[in-house]
């Protein structure tokens, strides 16, 4: 392998790989990007940039809760059309999410204090992927508009305003939240 060199051009930085002078191959240079201005990583990137870093750090708990998202993830995508969306992605780590508070849950009754604190560790690791939650206050606002924009008047007509809400801010806010915001915007019909 010869000298390399960066360069910087228009789209940022690359590198400039000579490789040997005695190769006989019109392809004697590689260039390669120093820094991608592609836009924001995808989540399978970052699972497997972090991945690298937790192997680094020697984090054992980190460590296994990436794994486990990242065989999620892998597991997702030979399910469906191979190709993972970013709703699919919120999905998946909103299932691995509830299964470790499911497991806290089950340890706590059980007296298992160390096993339910190493499932908090690996959720906290978990919702550091998801997008940030809403607050109560910023739900409601939006539950406010879609009762409005669907004309809900009443107990009768949550269904007509938990689909649209739901598809609003599914893996924003707790499923329970949203249900209660709505059934007190609409009444309870009780």
């Amino acid at each position: 392998m010869g000298p390399s060199e960066l360069f910087e051009s228009a789209d940022g930085p690359f590198l400039l790989l000579m490789c040997h002078e005695s190769m006989e191959s019109p392809h004697r240079f590689a260039y390669f990007e120093q820094n991608k201005n592609m836009g924001p990583m995808t989540l399978t990137e970052r699972i497997n940039d972090d991945l690298k870093a937790a192997m680094k750090a020697g984090d054992p708990v980190r460590l296994n809760t990436v794994r486990s998202i990242r065989a999620l993830l892998i597991e997702f995508s030979k399910r469906g059309s191979g190709s993972v969306t970013p709703d699919d992605e919120v999905q998946a780590l909103i299932a691995a999410g509830k299964k470790r508070k499911e497991a806290i849950e089950m340890y706590e009754k059980a007296g298992r204090k160390d096993l339910a604190d190493t499932e908090r560790q690996e959720l906290s690791v978990i919702q550091e992927y998801l997008p940030k939650p809403l607050t109560r206050e910023e739900a409601g606002v939006v539950v406010a508009r879609i009762i409005t924009e669907t004309g809900a008047s009443g107990p009768k007509d949550m269904g007509k305003v938990m689909g649209p809400v739901m598809k609003e801010l599914k893996g924003k806010i707790d499923g329970s939240i949203i249900q209660e915001l709505v059934k007190g915007r609409l009444g309870s019909g009780t």
